[in-house]
């Protein structure tokens, strides 16, 4: 080839800034996803604390998705998210920073908030989001306290329009972490994070579960008011030591437990929960976040007798009496109809207790009739004849027999009386 030949022509190779252009669109085609209404009870017992304005805590191992749920949260909610790493954070940080101003002896020194919450107070609304909660030191989760319950910073007011959400990994799989203090963990809800199989292969298929604040019916909005109030009302008042009861434990002390304050927060989560139609399972872990796990189960237990059927409303016309179709409700109903004609003995009404329990017997698990029937036969009167429908019940148990021998017993107590 001669020297003065033309050189063949090259491509040019792309430059490196194309090439960072490139791979910034291939992130941003993996980054892009859609939501779906999808039925995900962590997320709306999260939605539902949020939209009743308390103080939430996401319990979950590192690597579940907590970050991720409060980003899509706030988005769905049209909130702007402002993330605080709590664990990098000095206690003056949320107390506020001292500032001398021209005359401290008349004026006082003011404490000045951080940059986010003056963002925050500008924006007038938006969706606070405490990271690492857990790798937070005693002295700033101290000075936590105050934001979380008063949503000041030091002189400076939170507006109504902030939600506070905080996330935490436990102390065993925790960056050098620490153990919640009693008082800071009782101002929150505290929800078990945990990540479901469906809902992570389809969201990394590009597709998550959307996150929308409950439907809240105006009509119903008195009536669960009224019924969160007597539950909470009439179980503390069959259950008085646990009005306050701060566990014994240290770890125990960190999570969720009954005081004043978390029966508060219990009420206010039953009436938004019964006034949005929420499922059991949204209930359950908003009253055990709040509360604890045993008075939790307790309430909730509660919660279901309350909606059983009046036993006189049972006596008065058995025929057409609708028994609960879950078997400790059933036998709830029958216990409550027996202790019923055991107050006030008549014939009729044994009578029609024990219709009842044929009914009972014709529509459920015969097992659950053998102890309230039991129990029916001996309040049996001496004058009382056996009802026909006892043989209907009597299988493996002879109730006829028993409740000839329980009258034949009531009689003798009665002369050995005279």
């Amino acid at each position: 080839m001669s020297p003065y030949a033309a050189p063949a022509h090259t491509p040019s190779a792309p430059s490196a800034t194309s090439q960072l252009d490139f791979a910034g669109e291939l992130l941003t085609l993996l980054r892009d996803s859609t939501t779906e209404p999808r039925t995900d009870p962590q997320l709306e017992a999260l939605t539902l604390a949020v939209a009743a304005d308390l103080p939430v805590l996401l319990w979950g191992e590192p690597g579940i998705g907590k970050t991720a749920a409060l980003t899509r949260l706030a988005e769905a909610l049209d909130l702007p998210l402002t993330t605080v790493i709590a664990s990098v954070h000095e206690p003056s940080d949320f107390s506020g920073l001292p500032v001398i101003g021209d005359d401290p002896a008349e004026h006082g020194v003011p404490m000045a908030p951080p940059d986010w919450a003056v963002r925050l107070v500008r924006a007038g609304r938006g969706l606070l989001f405490l990271d690492e909660l857990s790798t937070a030191p005693p002295a700033v989760q101290a000075a936590l306290l105050r934001l979380v319950l008063e949503r000041r910073i030091g002189a400076l007011q939170l507006p109504p329009g902030v939600r506070i959400v905080a996330a935490a990994n436990p102390r065993s799989s925790a960056a050098d972490g620490w153990e919640l203090s009693p008082p800071l963990a009782n101002r929150f809800v505290h929800l078990q994070w945990i990540h479901d199989h469906d809902v992570v292969v389809r969201g990394l298929g590009g597709t998550w579960p959307r996150a929308t604040l409950p439907r809240l019916d105006p009509e119903t909005l008195p009536t669960a008011v009224a019924f969160a109030r007597r539950a909470v009302c009439e179980f503390l008042s069959a259950r008085p030591t646990l009005v306050h009861r701060l566990p014994s434990g240290e770890t125990r002390r960190g999570g969720p437990w009954p005081s004043p304050r978390s029966w508060e927060m219990t009420l206010c989560l039953i009436a938004f929960a019964t006034a949005a139609g929420s499922s059991r399972d949204v209930l359950s872990s908003l009253v055990r976040g709040t509360v604890g796990d045993g008075p939790g189960l307790e309430l909730l237990a509660s919660l279901d007798r309350m909606d059983l059927p009046d036993p006189e409303v049972l006596l008065a016309d058995p025929a057409s009496a609708v028994l609960p179709e879950r078997g400790d409700l059933r036998q709830a109903v029958l216990d409550a109809v027996v202790d019923a004609v055991r107050k006030r003995p008549e014939r009729t009404r044994w009578d029609a207790a024990w219709a009842l329990l044929v009914r009972a017997v014709e529509t459920g698990a015969p097992d659950l009739v053998v102890v309230p029937a039991t129990t029916l036969a001996t309040l049996r009167r001496e004058n009382w004849s056996v009802p026909a429908s006892i043989e209907r019940l009597a299988g493996t148990v002879s109730l006829s027999r028993r409740a000839d021998a329980a009258a034949a017993r009531a009689a003798l107590v009665t002369k050995a009386g005279r």
